[in-house]
């Protein structure tokens, strides 16, 4: 089992910028895959950023240019800087962790959430 636990969200005037971390523990050690997605009220849940261990990435359209995901593998975190912000950016992000080099999909776990607000 892996815990995902975010912090960073809060509120935020368009074209400001946000950074979001999530800390991994528990079964850390064969973590192939780290991201962030997120869901917007009336939405589905969908991807942000993605990263595997051996630093492939792979972004939402959406945000190609204006977010990027790191890692730090020995503090077992990965983090997601958000710059230009706007307000079709407001959501509850969400951290993601799995097993299987992929940048596919999802793995199967997942942080609480953190809520980030963009006010136009």
């Amino acid at each position: 089992q892996v815990q995902l636990v975010e912090s960073g969200g809060g509120l935020v005037q368009a074209g400001g910028s946000l950074r979001l971390s999530c800390a991994a523990s528990g079964s850390i050690f064969t973590i192939a895959a780290m991201g962030w997605y997120r869901q917007a009220p009336g939405k589905q849940r969908e991807l942000v950023a993605l990263m595997t261990s051996g630093g492939d990435t792979n972004y939402a359209d959406s945000v190609k240019g204006r977010f990027t995901i790191s890692r730090d593998n020995a503090k077992n975190a990965v983090y997601l800087q958000m710059n230009s912000l706007k307000p079709e950016d407001t959501a509850i992000y969400y951290c993601n962790a799995g097993h299987i080099r992929t940048l596919a999909g999802p793995g199967p776990y997942w942080g609480q959430g953190t809520q980030v607000t963009v006010s136009s």
